[in-house]
This record gives structure tokens, C-alpha cells and sequence, in this order.
């Protein structure tokens, strides 16, 4: 590959993946050019092995997400993540559609990870863009629950009874640290960003059969060593909405996800430790890097390489973007 191709913003192929879950929003309310039912994800940007991302416009078209940060290096990944991962990608970016509801799973963290499968833990956090009235989320435990009330729970095939259940709407922010025991509802679209990692343990699954008539495999000794038991007072994240300004969702050591809402033009310009990733959740907006225009419609995910972290962002009506960086602190 040519080094002298400079680095612009990029836009990836994004890959479609069926879940028996799977709904058809992600076509239908965000753009998605999905021929397949039961598509449940769209992951935008990856750099998970075998599904990892590819440049979908310009000159460097064609190209892996891997072979730009082998070129590149911190001109893309950004100083400090480059230092942390080195030619790793941190992050995996996803839109999630859910016609039925997901298992109850769990994931690892980063040590029960590393020695288990090679890989990084799971901390996630979902953005939720899309509910019905008979949505639900999932998220840990009913005060009270101890390991061995769980045990008792999965072998009688009554673990919902035990299970926290909430009412999502529009906007909530839910971050799923590895150890939660958790599940996304039905009929709900969200947003997920989360560690690079593709490591799921699901502990109940409804006795679904899968396509090929078979229930699905669980991983239950693996979740039991890793699930956390304790009641979490406040299961969803706590902000204020505010115009032409980045409101923190979630910062923590694996990623730094900010919500814009934006009614004017504004200059955005960061530092060169860390790229950026602008997910288009509302309307449409016009991105200017180096004097050149770059539209982002609903449901589009651009990332902004750290070297050209200053840029502008406009648009005709009220938008909504979310940003996603990883934090200098950490």
C-alpha cells in the first residue's frame, strides 16, 4: 500500500450478521441495504478477526481497517491508543435489531479473557434508538439473589423469576460492565459500543431451537465464574441533554462514548491521542476535514483518524450524533 495516500475520513462496508433474533428495522428505519431477514447487527467498524472492517469510499477503498493501522499507526489509532494496543483496534461499533429477545448471557473481563480464550473482556454500553411498548431490558439481579439462589433458579428453569427487568425508552443510556448477567429485549434497536471482542456466555436461552432445529449451546460453568451477584441501584446511565456541546454518556478505561446534538455549525477539534468515531443516531449531517465534505445519513458510522482530529460539523435541522474516543486518563 502506497504511504503517501494521506488519511481522510472513513466510512466502512458495514457486515451484516443473522441472529435468530434478528429484526428488520435496521432496513427499514436506518438504511441499512440489507437483503437477509433476521439480521440483528450491523457491525460498523470491527477489527474482530475474520469480520474485519472495510474501507467503503476514496483512495483507500477496499483496504482492511488491520492493514490501515499497520500503515499508519498513531496517525490513526491516536498517540496514547497506539501505545495501549498498538495495532489493535479497541473498539467494535454495532447497531443492534431485536424482533425477539436475546439469551441471558454474561461476558468475561480482560484477565478471565486473556487466560481463557486469548482475547480482551467485555464491557459494552448500549444507546437506545428504537423501542416498542413491550420492550424490555434485562440488566442483573433482583435484590437478594445470591450464587447459590441463581444455581437453584437455572436448574428448576425459573431464572427469569430472579432477573431485573426495565422499560427502555428513546435515548437511554445502559453500560453493561463485564460480570452483569444482562439481556436486550424485543422489538429494540440500539447502539453498542464495546470492547473488541466477540466473547458471549449465555447461561438461558428459552429452549430455543435454532435454523438447523438444534438449541443453541450454553456456557454455563464459564458465566457462573464470572457473574456478579450484586444488586445494582441504578441500572441506566444519568445525563443531561444539551445542544452544540459533547455530553458525556460513558467514560471508562475501555472507550469514552459523548452524544452531540447539534442545531448550527460548530468546530469540533481534539488532541492526536485518540481517533474518533461519529455514529449518525438522528437526521443528517455535512462533516468538513482539509476543505472537503463528507455527508453522514442516519445510521452511518464515520472514523475520523487522530491526525485529522479537527473538523467541523453541520446540518439543515436538529441532529444527533454519538462521538466515540477512547480517554486520555486512561
Amino acid at each position: 500500500m502506497n504511504r503517501e495516500v494521506s488519511l481522510y475520513p472513513l466510512k466502512f462496508v458495514p457486515s451484516f450478521h443473522y441472529r435468530i433474533w434478528g429484526g428488520n428495522s435496521l432496513k427499514d428505519k436506518f438504511n441499512k441495504k440489507i437483503t437477509k431477514e433476521k439480521i440483528g447487527e450491523s457491525w460498523e467498524i470491527s477489527d474482530v478477526e475474520e469480520f474485519e472492517s472495510i474501507v467503503a469510499e476514496g483512495e483507500l477503498k477496499g483496504k482492511t481497517l488491520k492493514e490501515l493501522i499497520q500503515l499508519y499507526k498513531a496517525d490513526l489509532l491516536g498517540t496514547s491508543v497506539f501505545e495501549r494496543y498498538g495495532i489493535n483496534f479497541p473498539v467494535l461499533v454495532k447497531l443492534i435489531d431485536t424482533e425477539e429477545k436475546l439469551s441471558v448471557q454474561v461476558h468475561p473481563d480482560d484477565d478471565f479473557a486473556k487466560k481463557h480464550h486469548d482475547s480482551f473482556g467485555k464491557n459494552e454500553m448500549w444507546y437506545v434508538l428504537d423501542v416498542k411498548e413491550d420492550s424490555e431490558i434485562t440488566i442483573g439481579f433482583k435484590e437478594g439473589v445470591t450464587k447459590e439462589i441463581f444455581l437453584q433458579h437455572l436448574k428448576s428453569e425459573t431464572l427469569e423469576t430472579i432477573l431485573r427487568t426495565v422499560k427502555p425508552k428513546i435515548g437511554d443510556v445502559f453500560f453493561i460492565p463485564a460480570g452483569r448477567v444482562h439481556a436486550i429485549g424485543k422489538n429494540i434497536v440500539l447502539a453498542e459500543i464495546q470492547q473488541t471482542s466477540d466473547i458471549t456466555y449465555r447461561i438461558y436461552d428459552y429452549n430455543r431451537i435454532d435454523k438447523d432445529g438444534k438449541k443453541r449451546e450454553l456456557h454455563t460453568n464459564l458465566a457462573i465464574q464470572v457473574s456478579d451477584f450484586n444488586y445494582i441501584r441504578e441500572v441506566s446511565t444519568r445525563y443531561e441533554d444539551d445542544k452544540n456541546k459533547l455530553i458525556t454518556l460513558e467514560n471508562n478505561p475501555y472507550f469514552f462514548a459523548q452524544k452531540l446534538i447539534l442545531t448550527k455549525k460548530i468546530d469540533l477539534v481534539f488532541d492526536n491521542s485518540s481517533f474518533i468515531v461519529l455514529m449518525q443516531i438522528k437526521g443528517e449531517s455535512k462533516i468538513t476535514c482539509d476543505e472537503k465534505v463528507y455527508l453522514l445519513n442516519l445510521g452511518e458510522t464515520i472514523l475520523i483518524p487522530a491526525k485529522k482530529s479537527h473538523f467541523s460539523i453541520e446540518s439543515q435541522a436538529e441532529v444527533e450524533l454519538l462521538v466515540v474516543r477512547m480517554g486520555k486518563s486512561h
